[in-house]
């Protein structure tokens, strides 16, 4: 058995708790799924961050939460203020949605600084930020360096691909959506400064998935997948056992 290398894909997940017809008791078994495996956090909804970080307390898994959460077109005084209640219900990693449409506006200034002012929320109660990009929206790849760049200047902690509900209409009416790609991580990975760090999120819902962003040097993986993600590396690197503590293989709505 590895231990070790268990133990570190389980701390690379937020486990994501934001489809919108989670239930509390849902997201409660999800705390719950998510203190089996020792993951890193939880990704929850907002209201129930103080359910989260009562559930999780006395344990390493962290809570964290959205905000401006899915399409980012909150003012900025709004999601400041999101951020200081999120802060001060518990949690300690803030994901926030950029705000799209200024981002394919190019006005970098807005960008800039509303990233700025939700990280200064952000630091003053200890807490990090995650920045979401949104990439399936972003016509081209400059948008992305350009982000990564901004981050890296204001100082966030993560740039994250993706919130997983991002889905784009195609000519045919139909909607579709790619989530954490190989080339947008890396990407991401090439343009951000050495103290930012990647996030995936979006389409990794496997143990593969998951060991081929690690190989590539994502730090964190959003993931609804969790159980099954973490089933396959206890079958896939050791034998579990009973003293090993797993959950049920159940996948929550998500990405």
């Amino acid at each position: 058995m590895n231990p070790t290398l268990i133990r570190e894909l389980a701390k690379m997940i937020d486990h994501s708790l934001l489809h919108p017809t989670l239930t509390d008791a849902e997201l409660r078994e999800g705390c719950e799924l998510a203190l089996n495996y020792d993951v890193a956090s939880v990704c929850i909804k907002p209201y129930a961050v103080r359910m989260a970080a009562e559930l999780l307390a006395g344990s390493d898994v962290l809570v964290g939460t959205v905000i401006g959460f899915p399409h980012g077109n909150s003012a900025t005084s709004i999601k400041v203020a999101e951020t200081e209640q999120a802060c001060q219900d518990g949690a300690v990693e803030i994901d926030m949605v950029v705000n799209i449409g200024k981002v394919l506006g190019k006005d970098w200034q807005y960008v800039s600084d509303e990233i700025w002012v939700v990280h200064k929320a952000c630091q003053a109660h200890g807490a990090i930020l995650k920045v979401i990009f949104e990439n399936d929206y972003l016509p081209d790849d400059s948008y992305k360096i350009k982000l990564c760049e901004i981050c890296t200047e204001v100082g966030a902690e993560f740039v994250k691909t993706s919130t997983g509900y991002g889905f784009v209409k195609g000519a045919d009416g139909k909607y579709s959506y790619e989530g954490a790609t190989e080339h947008d991580l890396q990407l991401m990975l090439d343009h951000v400064g050495p103290d930012v760090r990647v996030k995936a999120a979006g389409g990794v819902r496997t143990l593969d998935g998951l060991l081929k962003v690690k190989e590539m040097g994502v730090s964190r993986l959003g993931a609804s997948a969790t159980a099954a993600i973490m089933e396959e590396a206890y079958r896939r690197f050791g034998a579990v056992s009973a003293d090993t503590p797993v959950g049920p293989i159940s996948e929550s709505k998500g990405y």
